[in-house]
């Protein structure tokens, strides 16, 4: 049951909530925060309040007893200069919330545009080989060359509209992560333009597999081997390529190797594997741990990386791995997660500069999805205080924050 206080009783640590009141309907940065000092609560009984309700487990401090309750002054009220001058802010806040959600859009435009382009370059790979592989080039030169130039980079959470993915958006996702790792690793420009390339090429022998063997979770020994023959067509099906550099086809034919020695089809470890080829096998696992064929089991990015680090960490190159981390961040992109005030939301992106203070979507049912709360965590007094699992969260949360279910990634370089 929801706990009220008078607005007279309130004093500095106690944590109310204005869950009651739209967001543009008072100054505050959030609908839920603990009192800083007598200012906000002036502020609020200029906007009309008589009472609020309180949370006491997040309160630093108790509400006054009612007979020492401090009663708004009878003398000068200053209160409106103060609420005038909080409301300026707000609007400032909100116009930056408009250009934020007008940079995601943006973001996915550019996504679908790019991913339409894969789709193109791998469905015509087979019939005019090098002219795909010339438009690949371009591609991935075009991301390579703004990465390696970038200040910062920042990582978006991208509100995929298409139903039915398929390979360009697993190849898009890899491309984009191991990027951003081998940026971290400091790879020349020649190894990040082969890396690229690897990263988008290196399913292309699934083509070659029907879809009910790449769907099935549970194969038999004879369509695993069906399965692990993918790298092989995917050898064969770039052979007419003229100029392809080898360590382009080293990332096709060893993504699938893995640090222990278990991996296919040569079974090769540690150092044996190419580099690119170790990158890139970390990028892959972890978009299919994200995005498997049955959404149902997949994971959120931060399970995603959890499980990598605690059930597979012998999978892979441990300092990539280290690095892995550093790219994308504790809570990367996709993560829903419990903040310090109460606030359930989703991380739509990080910034390379400062990976503790992420973007947030916030979940409030009294706002619109498109117009949902956009919360920059390095302008906020809340905090993470840790990662949640959708299946634990009510159906309604899930879908206002992350309908599509899938993670799919966009990179945006500041110079």
């Amino acid at each position: 049951m929801k706990q009220t206080v008078s607005v007279d009783r309130l004093q500095p640590g106690v944590f109310i909530s204005l869950s009651e009141m739209g967001w543009l309907d008072h100054p505050f940065l959030l609908n839920r925060f603990r009192i800083a000092d007598q200012e906000q609560i002036k502020v609020l009984r200029r906007l009309g309040l008589k009472e609020v309700e309180w949370d006491p487990a997040r309160s630093t401090a108790q509400p006054l007893p009612e007979a020492t309750a401090v009663v708004a002054e009878a003398e000068i009220d200053f209160t409106a200069s103060a609420l005038g001058s909080m409301l300026d802010v707000k609007r400032q806040r909100a116009e930056r919330v408009r250009t934020q959600r007008d940079g995601l859009a943006r973001c996915e435009r550019l996504f679908e545009q790019e991913t339409v382009g894969m789709s193109e370059i791998l469905a015509d790979l087979g019939s005019r080989p090098n002219e795909s592989y010339g438009r690949a080039k371009t591609t991935v030169g075009r991301l390579v060359g703004g990465l390696l130039n970038a200040d910062s980079v920042a990582v978006h959470l991208v509100n995929m509209k298409s139903k039915e993915p398929g390979l360009a958006h697993h190849a898009m996702n890899v491309m984009v992560v191991s990027l951003l790792l081998g940026k971290l690793a400091k790879l020349s420009e020649e190894e990040m333009r082969s890396l690229g390339l690897g990263a988008l090429f290196h399913d292309v022998g699934k083509t070659d597999v029907p879809a009910r063997v790449l769907r099935n979770a549970q194969r038999t020994k004879a369509e695993e081997q069906f399965y692990q023959a993918h790298v092989g067509y995917g050898i064969k099906n770039i052979a007419a390529i003229r100029d392809m550099p080898l360590a382009v086809k080293n990332i096709i034919a060893c993504h699938h190797e893995r640090w222990d020695g278990n991996g296919f089809p040569n079974r090769l470890g540690e150092l044996k594997i190419p580099k690119l080829a170790r990158i890139v096998a970390i990028a892959n696992r972890y978009d299919n741990l994200c995005n498997p064929f049955d959404l149902t089991t997949a994971k959120t990015p931060a399970e995603a990386v959890a499980h990598m680090f605690k059930r597979e960490a012998g999978f892979y190159d441990p300092e990539l791995l280290q690095l892995f981390v550093k790219a994308l961040g504790v809570y990367p992109p996709g993560s829903f997660v419990a903040l310090s005030d109460g606030s359930i939301g989703l991380v739509i992106e990080t910034n390379s500069k400062d990976l503790l203070h992420p973007l947030i979507m916030l979940h409030d049912p009294t706002v619109p999805r498109n117009e949902a709360l956009l919360l920059d965590l390095s302008e906020a007094e809340a905090k993470i205080e840790g990662a949640l699992s959708p299946a634990k969260l009510p159906i309604e949360v899930v879908e206002y924050l992350a309908p599509r279910g899938r993670i799919d990634y966009y990179i945006d370089a500041a110079h």
